[in-house]
């Protein structure tokens, strides 16, 4: 099986990182939050616009009553 040196490196990385605060979830999270807070970096939220929903939701009756709906698909 191939193995990636990158991969293998940011998955030590992470496992040094996640020691460090004993496996604490909370703790790691509390790290994060003030790491974040002291960077000068701007922060953006990637979380869906509430209109970009109800924009496309009538597309297929917009091209006609006959054209099937595939945005609601069935499993």
């Amino acid at each position: 099986m191939y193995q990636d040196a990158i991969v293998e490196e940011i998955h030590r990385i992470r496992e040094e990182y996640s020691r460090s605060f004993n496996h604490d979830l909370k703790a790691i999270f509390a790290d994060l939050q003030k790491q974040q807070a002291e960077s000068e970096r701007e922060v953006v939220s990637l979380s869906r616009k509430p209109g970009l929903t109800k924009r496309w939701s009538g597309r297929a009756r917009d091209l006609g009553e006959d054209t099937k709906d595939i945005s609601r698909r069935s499993t």
